[in-house]
Order: structure tokens, then sequence, then C-alpha cells
């Protein structure tokens, strides 16, 4: 599923972190997209901002179509056969774009990669943690960190899977921030569950063995999606039943109610 689509006459760059944040712990993939959609041309956008020094074209218009074709087309064939696999020839076929114009964006491959990963790190760090501060306690903010890690990588496929897949590859820096991504989320996941534990909401469990296994959970949806398409389960569905099953773990039956 691609990323959902925004009025096509907005101009102006829009900060992510300035996202609607009403919340419902409830919330379905539709709403969701509604409330926080987010496009490719919101990362490429961002990509522009952090990249300006670099990026030796005028016009930022012409600048973020140009993007969002190389970055399509970059996901496109990693996830075919493997980044490490792209020839520069290769991807400027695919995007439409000559060799030359390529070199005006990005100088090798390696800052290619880096620039798809960061910028796509930072939207989703960004949108989870506004969303998650916005809820009101423990049990809200879990229902909501699962929701919506869910629907970022249901609305951001292909960046998702892609993601994963080339951690492999990565060395030195690109390799440290992938595992602090990593990391991250779980942290994140363990705080909320160390705090309700902390309310006498949660029960007395490993906060942080709990957050490994949530974690897990998320990514098979995105990387087998295959899967559940095959079976008809859908993204809303995969999210009820996952929280079914960690909140009755967690989560003593009279908050559960609730």
């Amino acid at each position: 599923m691609g990323l959902s689509k925004l009025a096509k006459n907005r101009k102006e760059p829009r900060d992510v972190a300035t996202l609607q944040t009403v919340v419902s712990d409830a919330i379905n993939f539709d709403e969701f997209q509604k409330l926080v959609g987010v496009t490719r041309q919101d990362l490429c956008r961002e990509t522009l901002a952090a990249h300006r020094k670099v990026i030796r074209i005028k016009g930022d218009e012409r600048a973020i179509r140009n993007l969002e074709r190389i970055f399509n087309a970059a996901l496109r064939i990693s996830n075919a056969s493997g980044f490490q696999a792209m020839s520069m020839r290769k991807l400027s076929k695919e995007a439409g774009l000559s060799m030359g114009a390529l070199y005006a964006y990005f100088s090798s491959k390696d800052e290619l990669l880096a620039m798809l990963q960061d910028q796509g790190r930072g939207i989703v760090s960004r949108i989870l943690s506004d969303r998650i501060q916005a809820a009101a306690d423990p049990l809200s903010k879990l229902r909501i960190a699962v929701r919506t890690h869910l629907y970022l990588t249901e609305s951001m496929h292909a960046w998702f899977f892609f993601s994963y897949m080339e951690a492999k590859n990565l060395t030195g820096s690109e390799r440290e921030k992938a595992i602090r991504s990593e990391l991250q989320t779980e942290a994140m996941f363990e705080e909320i569950l160390e705090q309700g534990r902390e309310k006498g909401i949660f029960a007395p469990r490993d906060c942080r063995l709990t957050a490994s296994v949530i974690k897990a959970l998320v990514q098979d949806w995105y990387l087998k999606r295959w899967k559940y398409r095959q079976r008809k389960i859908s993204v809303d569905q995969y999210a009820d039943h996952i929280l079914e099953m960690v909140e009755s773990f967690v989560v003593g039956r009279d908050e559960r109610l609730n």
C-alpha cells in the first residue's frame, strides 16, 4: 500500500513534528491516515532541507519531484534485488534521470543510502513521540504506541522493508545509527511498560523482554505482509490481536475492560 495522498496544491514544506496530535487509543488505519498522513513528498522535503549544501538544484519543487523519483526507484530496485546490487546506471534508468542529474543530488550510493535512512527514521521517531506524549496514561500510551508503529509500517512499507533488509550491509556510523534506531523503539515500549508497572496498572513483568517481543511482532507485519494478505488479515485486525495478546500479559483484567 502506498503512502497517503495529501492536498495536491500544498506548496509549503511541512514539519512532521507539527502534525495533529489528537489521539485515540482505538483509532483505525483509515483514521490514522487522515490525522497523520505522511507522503513520500514529506520525506523528500525534509531531505532537501537537510542537504541543501549538497543538492545542487535550483527550485525546490523540481528538486522534490526528482528526489521522489530517485527514492521510489531506489526502493523498488533494492526491495527486489538489494541495494548493494543496484548500479547507478540501473537507478538512472528506473528513475528516468540522467547519470549527471543523479549526481546533482548525492555524490555516491553511500550518501543516497544515508539520505534514505536518516530522513525516514526522523519522520517515524517524531510521529511516534508526538502521539505517545499526547496520551494521558500508560495503558493509552501502550495502545497508541503499538497502533502508531504498525500503521506507520503500513503507510511506509517500502521504506521499512528496505531499512530492515539493508541494515546487514551497513558499516561504521550508519550501522550504529541503525542499531540505535532499533533499540530506540524498544526503549519506547519499555518506558511505557515501566510507567504502567510503577503506577500499578501493569503486572510486574520483565519490561525489556516484553518490549523486545512487541517490537518483533510489529516487524513481522511488514516483513511478512504477503502471509497476512494471503490470509486476508488487515492491519487493523493485526493491531487488535497484538494488543489483546499484550494486554492479557501485562494488564490486569479491570484495566483491560476500561
